[in-house]
C-alpha cells in the first residue's frame, strides 16, 4: 500500500512545462541596461503611435513672434528658426525616422535572407554570384553607397528607404549564408533529404528557424545603423524636405544658429544619439541571451 500510495503521489506531480518566452524573460530581466534601453524603445513606438495626439503645438506652423526661442515653460525644448515648437517636432519627427528605419531594415533583411538561404544551401555558381556581387557592395562605404542611389533616384524619404535597403542586403545575405553552411549539414536536414522534402521546405522549415536568434540581434542592431544613415541624408538634403519634422533635416536646418542658439540642433542630436544607443544596446542584451557562446568568446 506504502509503494502504491507513492506511485500515486509520484503521479499526481505536475511536470513543468518548458516555456521558451519565460527563459527568455529569466534571461533578459538579468541584462539591466538592456532591459532599461527596450523600455526606452518602447516607449519611442508609443509616441511614435500617439505623437500628433500629444503635440503641444502644430509643428508645421510658424510662428514669428517666438522665433529661435530657448527653452522655458512654453516651450519645453525652444523653437526653431520659425518659431516652431521643437519638442512638437521632435515627437512627430520619432514617426518618421522609426518609420523609415524600421522599413529600411526589415526589407533589407527579407532580401538578404532569401539570397543567404539560397547562396549557403545550393552553392556552386549562384554562391559565387551573390557573394562577389556582395563583396562588390562592400567596398563602398555604406553611406557613401546610400547617397549614389538616391542621387540616381532622386531625393524623398521613399528613395531613402531603397537605399538604405539596399546597402543592408549583403550583410544580411552573408550572416545568414554562414548559418545556413552549418545548419544544412546537421542531422536533422539530412534526415529531410531522406525523407524526400523539397529544397523550399528544408530551407524555410528546417533551416531558417536556425538562423533566427542571429538575425533578431542584427536586426535590432542594424535599426540603429538605419537611423543613422537616413538621418545623414537627411542632413545632407538628400532625404526628407526641409519643412519635414525630420530629425537629420532639423539638424540641418539647425547648423546656421549653432553659435547663437544650439538648442536647435542639441535637441535632435540627443534624440538621435539616445535612440541608436538605445537600440545597439538592446542589440548586445539579445546575442547575449540568444547565443550565450558569443559572450563567452
Amino acid at each position: 500500500m506504502e509503494i502504491s500510495r507513492e506511485v500515486i503521489q509520484h503521479q499526481e506531480i505536475p511536470k513543468k512545462k518548458y516555456s521558451p518566452l519565460k527563459e527568455f524573460w529569466k534571461s533578459w530581466k538579468k541584462q539591466k541596461t538592456a532591459l532599461w534601453a527596450s523600455i526606452f524603445i518602447l516607449l519611442l513606438i508609443i509616441v511614435a503611435m500617439i505623437g500628433p495626439f500629444i503635440a503641444p503645438y502644430d509643428p508645421y506652423k510658424p510662428d514669428y513672434n517666438a522665433t529661435l526661442q530657448g527653452i522655458s515653460k512654453h516651450h519645453i525644448a525652444g523653437t526653431d528658426e520659425y518659431g516652431r515648437d521643437i519638442f512638437s517636432r521632435l515627437l512627430i519627427g520619432t514617426r518618421i525616422s522609426l518609420s523609415v528605419s524600421f522599413l529600411s531594415v526589415f526589407i533589407g533583411a527579407i532580401a538578404g535572407t532569401i539570397l543567404g538561404l539560397l547562396s549557403g544551401y545550393f552553392g556552386g555558381w549562384l554562391d559565387r554570384i551573390i557573394m562577389r556581387s556582395s563583396d562588390v557592395m562592400f567596398a563602398f562605404p555604406d553611406l557613401l553607397l546610400a547617397i549614389a542611389i538616391v542621387a540616381i533616384l532622386g531625393p524623398g524619404l521613399n528613395n531613402v528607404i531603397i537605399a538604405v535597403s539596399v546597402f543592408s542586403i549583403p550583410s544580411f545575405a552573408r550572416l545568414v549564408r554562414g548559418s545556413t553552411l552549418e545548419a544544412k549539414e546537421s542531422l536533422f536536414v539530412e534526415a529531410a533529404k531522406s525523407m524526400g522534402a523539397s529544397h523550399k521546405r528544408i530551407m524555410f522549415k528546417h533551416i531558417f528557424p536556425e538562423t533566427f536568434g542571429s538575425l533578431i540581434v542584427f536586426v535590432t542592431m542594424r535599426i540603429g545603423t538605419a537611423i543613422l544613415a537616413a538621418s545623414s541624408l537627411s542632413f545632407l538634403g538628400l532625404g526628407a524636405s526641409p519643412e519635414t519634422p525630420d530629425w537629420g533635416a532639423m539638424l540641418s536646418i539647425g547648423r546656421d544658429y549653432l553659435g547663437t542658439s544650439s538648442h536647435v540642433v542639441i535637441m535632435p542630436g540627443i534624440a538621435i544619439f539616445l535612440t541608436v544607443l538605445a537600440f545597439n544596446i538592446v542589440g548586445d542584451g539579445l546575442r547575449d541571451v540568444l547565443d550565450p557562446k558569443s559572450k563567452n568568446e
